[in-house]
């Protein structure tokens, strides 16, 4: 039964971890670009902004890297009065203009001091860890280290809140998995893929119930872990390669 589950699911991470996946998924938007900084950052903000319909995720994250001059690094780093004032007024859903202002002012604060967004996660992790837990409660405490209003926090997920940290979890998944199938990036270097999780939302849950992958009834913080534990079991290096399974058998083929 397992042998043939593992060549199901791989079957179907084969079929969506393709680049024609690409271009109605969120992850379009870091596809626009070369530079190392660029990709996190625009990657970052389309992690965030990933609740609701893809469409609406794409076209709001055009719409900020717009205002932002299609140069998200140079922008934050460089931005004059003026430019930011051209950020007023932006909103997705429950993330408005202030909520913005804080996240440039946590990324340029960053960005001054290191090379890339990966030692924001890399800065508490314990790297002999099974999983990246510690480096997801560490990234929110650095993240809310500077003044901030109190509502922003709910912008940033944390195990600590048991929440299945679904948005961060796929950023992670985006930017440090490697393969030669030219969908997830793979430019970071201090987390191993085999330390990820998976992300999960009602569309994988019920799918990995299906496949008795998941018995957890909340969707929650556990809930992730128990799936990815049962995910390392069919492959302990790469086990969040099944969130392509898993999102394609949940979304695209109602499954």
């Amino acid at each position: 039964m397992q042998e043939k589950l593992i060549e199901f699911l791989n079957a179907k991470v084969e079929a969506y971890n393709q680049p024609s996946f690409i271009k109605e998924d969120p992850i379009s938007i870091p596809h626009q670009f070369t530079r190392k900084q660029d990709i996190e950052i625009a990657g970052f903000f389309v992690a965030v902004f990933s609740w609701g319909k893809r469409s609406t995720i794409i076209d709001k994250s055009k719409e900020l890297l717009r205002r932002m001059n299609n140069a998200p690094y140079d922008f934050i780093l460089n931005a004059n009065h003026e430019e930011l004032k051209g950020l007023a007024g932006f909103k997705h859903r429950t993330f408005r203009d202030d909520d913005l202002y804080y996240f440039i002012e946590f990324l340029k604060h960053h960005y001054s001091k290191n090379d890339s967004l990966e030692s924001a996660f890399t800065k508490y992790f314990n790297r002999n860890s099974l999983t990246i837990e510690s480096g997801l409660i560490g990234f929110k405490e650095y993240f809310f280290s500077e003044e901030h209003l109190r509502r922003t926090e709910k912008h940033i997920s944390s195990p600590q809140q048991n929440s299945t940290c679904k948005r961060l979890n796929m950023f992670l998944r985006w930017m440090v998995r490697k393969d030669d199938k030219g969908v997830d990036f793979g430019i970071w270097d201090s987390i191993s893929p085999s330390q990820l999780i998976c992300s999960v939302d009602v569309h994988v849950a019920r799918v990995a119930k299906r496949f008795d992958l998941l018995k957890r009834k909340q969707i929650d913080w556990q809930a992730a872990l128990e799936l990815t534990k049962h995910l390392r079991q069919l492959d302990p290096m790469d086990p969040v390669k099944y969130d392509f399974a898993l999102f394609g058998l949940g979304i695209m083929e109602k499954f």
